[in-house]
């Protein structure tokens, strides 16, 4: 038995599971313990009540799922809503994780919503720009706009085409979605980049410049927002929303540097 890091996935959604990240992640097995986390009401987790569905709770709910399984400063991998609960986590928290990798992710509910629009008509022309100015202008999330956008939004989040299968394979509830998105709801109100001057971990933030969903403006925001030396940033100006998708080769030999930097620093006292 050889002790190494926890690396703690938190998936994307609301409302999904971590099922994508498979098997991509497991090519980190050999330098840390991999876990695979299911938010509260998401995915194959106990639904709960719409009450605690709540980026403060999904944050308690890491901190206490480390704590029931003695996982000690964990790297916590975050991207798009998972990077939220990962941000809400580490500012609730700061002591407590090893580091943080945060991956096409947004700090504020609401920012940059015409460069969401500009760079969905620019990968799939008119139909996908006036679908995306209704959603994030307009603020129409009905059931006819949400199944449009699965049909032609959804496809333009990467550059790589998903695997059909891979997504067959996925556990969702939409009432997660629908709860924090609603009129009112946290997923349109929430603004978590002031809080962000309290992380104290190693952090690594990826965006990919042709990221339709969380641009990466939202991801330049939330590197201003940290400390310069706990940072290490990378912008991808071939990758869409995820990054790994385009570039899984490169991403996953970025993070296995990251991660064995992060155990370094952390022996040596330095975080």
């Amino acid at each position: 038995m050889i002790q190494g890091p926890t690396l703690l996935m938190l998936h994307g959604g609301p409302g999904a599971d971590h099922s994508l990240y498979k098997p991509a992640f497991s090519a980190l097995a050999d330098i840390a313990q991999v876990v695979y986390l299911d938010h509260r009401g998401n995915g194959r987790s106990d639904r709960s009540s719409e009450e605690s569905w709540t980026l403060a709770q999904w944050a308690d709910d890491v901190h206490a799922f480390c704590n029931s399984l003695d996982i000690q400063r964990p790297i916590v991998y975050g991207a798009s809503f998972g990077g939220m609960v990962a941000m809400a986590y580490a500012t609730r928290y700061p002591t407590h994780p090893g580091a943080l990798v945060l991956v096409s992710t947004s700090a504020q509910a609401a920012s940059h919503a015409e460069a969401k629009v500009s760079m969905f008509a620019r990968l799939g022309g008119p139909a996908a720009g006036n679908l995306a100015r209704q959603r994030f202008i307009e603020g129409d999330t009905s059931p006819a706009v949400l199944r449009a956008w699965l049909e032609v939004a959804l496809p333009l989040y990467t550059r790589t085409k998903t695997d059909p299968e891979a997504v067959k394979r996925i556990v969702f509830n939409p009432a997660v979605t629908a709860w924090f998105n609603r009129p009112g709801g946290e997923g349109r109100v929430f603004d978590l980049l002031p809080l962000l001057e309290r992380i104290q971990c190693p952090t690594l933030l990826l965006g990919g410049e042709l990221d339709p969903m969380l641009p990466v403006e939202c991801q330049r925001d939330i590197a201003a927002a940290i400390r310069p030396d706990l940072l290490r940033y990378r912008e991808f100006a071939a990758c869409g929303h995820g990054v790994v998708p385009d570039a899984p080769k490169e991403v996953i030999a970025l993070l296995c540097e990251f991660i064995q930097s992060s155990v370094s620093r952390h022996a040596a006292g330095e975080v």
